[in-house]
């Protein structure tokens, strides 16, 4: 199939690519031109504006933007309206505000055009283990792109399947899942990336006690010297608390022990705002959520070893890079 990709940045470029290793072709557009022709010179077809990126896709369109959430976003997608044609397709894979998507699928359906708003977890590392995409919106236009999203998605892998199961018919056991109306999609991603906080405040905190039980504070005959490298690499293999971000943990410490190259300012993208946000909305109690992403602001005025290691595993996943402190 063809696609067209707004965005070529740390995911936009690699799902490009990943589509092209699948037999896919594309049609690539951002505002910094080398990122342009470093992509064609990968195999996918330049473009130097909007128009010239629609004029190149054949009916029905389809135009994945993958772009900062907000204001760059919605301007996009407006200007993408006026060029493009009933029935062709525009899929907003950023991190947008779920309340977003219910407004531009609106806009976009007085105009006959089909919209799609896909949450996408992967990172930096989602070319080669693939995009778990969670996709709300139009349910003719998620039909019609399954080869793509079949081809982005990690598929079953080695993991086993779930006991109880068993013929239920799925998407999600290949990593990709239709998950309703336009902005139940990125409600679901904005959700996971709540529960991520903290998953990733409890292996921080988790980190900075084990480090802390080395203090000349504590009585000497209960004073530990700990490994905290091959405490995350021991607990990757058997135990209860295995996950990828305790892969990227281990990673990290193998790299850098004392996290030194961190100061551990931790950002937030907006998602555990919303989160929040969500949860007074429907008076659900989360203060596992709400403590982690206040522990990121907290972050910004002065940092623990528990921040550089939320720093640290950000910049694993994802490829964030810590702003400079004033």
């Amino acid at each position: 199939m063809q696609l067209g990709m707004i965005g070529l940045g740390r995911m936009g470029g690699n799902i490009v690519r990943r589509l092209m290793r699948h037999g896919h072709s594309t049609v690539v557009y951002d505002a910094n031109p080398e990122s342009v022709a470093q992509l064609a010179s990968e195999g996918a077809t330049p473009s130097q504006d909007l128009k010239s990126l629609v004029a190149q896709l054949a009916a029905p369109r389809a135009v994945w933007v993958m772009l900062p959430a907000g204001e760059i976003t919605a301007a996009t997608i407006h200007a993408l309206a006026d060029l493009l044609s009933p029935e062709d397709i525009v899929i907003d894979g950023g991190n947008s505000n779920f309340q977003d998507d219910v407004r531009h699928a609106q806009m976009l359906k007085a105009k006959g055009i089909r919209y799609l708003d896909v949450g996408t977890s992967g990172g930096v590392w989602g070319l080669e283990r693939g995009y778990c995409m969670m996709m709300g919106g139009d349910h003719s236009a998620a039909t019609h792109l399954d080869p793509i999203f079949r081809a982005l998605a990690p598929g079953e892998g080695s993991i086993p399947k779930t006991p109880g199961r068993e013929g239920k018919l799925s998407t999600a056991e290949q990593g990709y899942l239709y998950t309703g109306p336009a902005g139940s999609g990125h409600f679901v991603k904005m959700i996971h990336n709540g529960i991520e906080y903290g998953l990733m405040q409890a292996f921080a905190e988790g980190m900075d006690l084990l480090r802390g039980a080395g203090q000349e504070c504590i009585p000497e005959e209960r004073r530990y010297q700990l490994d905290l490298a091959d405490i995350t690499e021991l607990w990757r293999r058997g135990s209860v608390v295995s996950s990828w971000l305790l892969d990227l943990t281990a990673i990290a410490l193998a790299e850098d022990p004392q996290l030194q190259g961190y100061s551990g300012h931790v950002q937030d993208s907006g998602e555990g705002r919303w989160t929040l946000n969500a949860a007074i909305e429907e008076a659900v109690p989360v203060p596992v959520l709400s403590a982690a992403l206040f522990a990121r602001f907290r972050s910004r005025q002065d940092s623990s070893f528990a921040d550089k290691t939320l720093s640290a595993m950000r910049k694993q996943f994802g490829g964030h890079q810590e702003p400079k402190k004033g």
